[in-house]
Parts: C-alpha cells; structure tokens; sequence
C-alpha cells in the first residue's frame, strides 16, 4: 500500500519532532523543516502530498511560503498551524489555498483526522479528474468513426456547437443512431467538460413522476416525498442536461419545461422559492416533432425553442461507409471485453453487413458483433457466424441467385451434387462440419454423400 507523504514546517525543533514521530506511527512518510526556505526546497526534492505548516515562521513567513507552493504544486494540501488570537491571518490563509487550519497547542487525534479527511479528499479529486479525463477520451470527437461524408458533416458540426455558447440543441435521428453518443461528444469537447452530464429518458419515466425527476421536490410535497430531493436540472448545474425521447413528453410538461429554458429558473415540486441554473440541454427524439404539432401533441413554442441549432443523424444504411469500420471498432471492443482473438471480416460477411438494410441502425450492428464474439472461436468473422434473419434479408443464402441453366443434352444430378460437396468442403478448408453448414445439410448427412462420392 502507498505511503502517502506528509511535510512538516515549523520553526520549533520539539514540535517538529513530536509531529514527525506521531505520523510515523500511523505510517505517513515524514519530512521536517525549520523554515519557509527549507520548506520550498523540499517541497520541490520530495513533492510531499501534505503540508503541515506554522504561519509564524523566521525569514518568508507561512503565508508567503503557502503563495509558493501552490505556484510550485497547486494540487497539494496545506494545513496551517496557527496559534492563537491570529484567526483573521488563518482565515486569510483557507482564502488563498489552505485546506484547513489547526490552533497550537493541537491534540494530536483531532489533528489525524483533519490529515486523513484531506488526503480523503485529495484522492476523490484526483479519481474524479481521471474519471473525466477518461469520458472526455471515450467520449470525444476524435473517438467517434466517421468515414461516411454525412457523419464527418455532423461531426464538423459538433465540434462548432461544442465551441460555442449554444444553450439548446436538438439531435434527430432513429432509433440506434448514436443520438446520445452526439450529446456526449458535445459536452465532452466544451468548456462544460468539467462539469456533470446528466441524461434522461423521457418515454421511460412516468408522466406523472418525470417533473419530479427534472425539477426535484421538497420535503412533503406529495406522500412518498420524506426528504427534499434535487433534479436533475440542479444537478446538471453548470454542466449539460441531455433529454431523450422528448417527443414523448406530455403537453403540461412541455409548457413547464419552456418555462425553464426561457427564464433558466424552476421551482421544485412543492416549493415557492426559484432555483436559477445554468444547464446547456439537449435533446434527442426519433419521431417527426413536425407531425407532432399538426397532430398537437409536441407545442409549436417548444419545437421553435429546442431547435435552434438541430442536428440530424443518418440511418446506418445511408452511411454504408462506415458500417465495417464500426464493425472493426465493435470487434477490437468485444476482444477486449471477451478475451478473444478475432482478427477480421471474410469477404463475404463483408459483403453482407454493407448490403444489409440495418433496421436497428448502429445498435443492432453492435450486438450482432457481440453475439458472434460470444458464440463462435473462429480468428475471422464468417458469414456463418451472421444471424440467419440477416443472411436471409439480404440476398438468402449468401451465394446469390442461382444462375445455372440445364443444358440441352441434359446433366447427371449426382455430378452436381459430387461437385457442390467438392467445393463446399474446399470453401470450408476440409473443415466438414462447417462445409455441410454450406449445403444445409445435416453432418451426418453430409459424411453419407462424401462416403458416396469418393472423399471419405
């Protein structure tokens, strides 16, 4: 386990020693120093995690030593040891940088607490930074595959609404398109990166409880509410709310959410007083909103607010270029996640996966990848390993339409049927099993007409 390492400053040699053999104890790593000059020089030779340190020092004193080593390492954590009467210089030290301050004479327990809920702390910071940094890696233009001109055209299009100041923003497409993977792109390459991205499905929550989810609710607000809850619009603060399926939305929460995007305050169910926040959203629906206002199930006012800057995502099927770099994308991801090892597509899969309609769009290509990782253990993907609906969809068997014409003089069936056990087993690499695959036949089946014709 790491020891984390902890600096001592204080110009009274009793008072470092008793610190020093005190931290040891609990398995902190421990330096001392007498001085501010001594300090910054270990500050930069041993990179401590913690300072400990006296703001009554002889030489630069411990606020100017504080100004120092947040220029020299602003991540790490200083607690000044004041005595007492100089309340005000502490006060001014937590301004300038300082975690917490400690009054001399200090008890030793109340000080490991203070040390260990900064360290806590410092390392929650430290796992949130990595997780963000990760999700603006994953999550980022630079990771999202775009061959296809229709989906370099939104993605040079992200990378502007990303820039700018855009408060809402309307993404349309169907259902597996990627609708929410835009979103995510969107707040990952802003300025809002640092700050959360919350997501919901507004044709998943109930009607009646989706106000309760966006906007939150105080204590006795209705009968199960046994506590005050904030939404999502709250916790969102600062960062992006991204709304799917808003097409499903009912009218009476559609006014309520104009309401908040035009005045970018609410009120909590049950509440009087008015929460302000600032949340850039986006929402994302599969349905034609234009319909909807004719039909009078989407308002006009909402279409006109959601929609100032729309994007449109293409089917699958409209961006045939990028169908076998996602299936590549998804099969390095499933080798990973599965542990196997397969390499590629055979031509014919090939074949198949462009030509096929992709209905499901990009989700179902997914999990069509996924189900083959899974299933079979072959280094390339084989038609064969292809779901039987897809092979079917898009041309049956996979050998095309059968073009052979009888000649006059007639043919010997048993020929053809010796040459088609001949080529299947050639196509399968002597691999029986998947040759009578091939023929759609049984194996044993198969073994009985090789025995016939001479190849057992």
């Amino acid at each position: 386990m790491r020891r984390h390492k902890i600096l001592v400053v204080d110009d009274e040699h009793l008072i470092r020693w008793s610190l020093e053999q005190n931290l040891k104890k609990q398995g902190y790593e421990v330096c001392t120093a007498g001085s501010g000059e001594d300090a910054l020089k270990l500050v930069r030779e041993e990179a401590p995690e913690l300072v400990l340190l006296d703001i009554q020092l002889p030489g630069i004193n411990g606020l100017e030593v504080l100004e120092k080593i947040k220029e020299i390492d602003d991540e790490i954590i200083v607690i000044m040891i004041t005595a007492l009467g100089v309340l005000e210089t502490a006060v001014k030290a937590m301004r300038m940088g300082a975690y917490d301050y400690i009054n001399k004479p200090f008890n030793l327990d109340e000080l490991a607490i203070v040390i260990r809920k900064a360290l806590e702390t410092s390392e929650l910071k430290k796992e949130v930074a990595h997780l963000r940094s990760e999700q603006s890696r994953r999550y980022g233009v630079g990771n999202l595959i775009a061959e296809s001109r229709h989906m370099k055209n939104v993605l040079a299009m992200v990378e502007k609404i990303a820039r700018s100041d855009a408060s809402t923003v309307l993404i349309q497409g169907e259902s597996g398109t990627g609708k929410e993977l835009i979103a995510k792109a969107i707040h990952f390459e802003s300025a809002r990166a640092d700050k959360p991205f919350m997501a919901i499905n507004c044709a998943a929550v109930p009607q009646t409880l989706l106000e309760s989810e966006l906007m939150g609710h105080e204590k006795g607000a209705f009968t199960d509410a046994r506590a005050q809850k904030k939404g999502l619009f709250e916790m969102a603060d600062g960062g992006t709310l991204f709304l799917d399926e808003i097409g499903d939305m009912e009218l009476g929460m559609q006014a309520k959410l104009l309401r908040v995007l035009e005045e970018r305050s609410f009120r909590r169910v049950g509440g009087v007083k008015d929460v302000h926040v600032d949340v850039r959203i986006i929402s994302a629906t599969n349905q034609d909103l234009l319909k909807g206002m004719e039909e009078k199930r989407f308002r006009p006012d909402l279409y006109y607010r959601i929609q100032v800057i729309p994007i449109f995502l293409p089917p699958l099927r409209d961006r045939t270029d990028d169908i076998l770099p996602l299936a590549s994308h998804f099969i390095a991801f499933f080798n990973r996640e599965f542990g196997k090892g397969v390499k590629g597509i055979s031509k014919m899969a090939e074949k198949f996966l462009t030509e096929y309609q992709w209905p499901g769009n990009i989700r179902e290509l997914k999990n069509i990848i996924e189900r083959a990782i899974i299933l079979e253990n072959e280094d390339t993907l084989l038609l064969e390993h292809l779901p039987q609906e897809l092979v079917a969809k898009t041309g049956g068997s996979g050998v095309g339409p059968i073009t052979f014409r009888l000649p006059p003089e007639g043919i010997d069936i048993e020929d053809v049927e010796r040459e088609l056990i001949r080529q299947s087993l050639e196509i399968a690499e002597g691999n029986q099993s998947k040759a009578a695959k091939k023929l759609n036949l049984g194996i044993d089946a198969f073994r009985y007409r090789m025995k016939k014709f001479g190849f057992l």
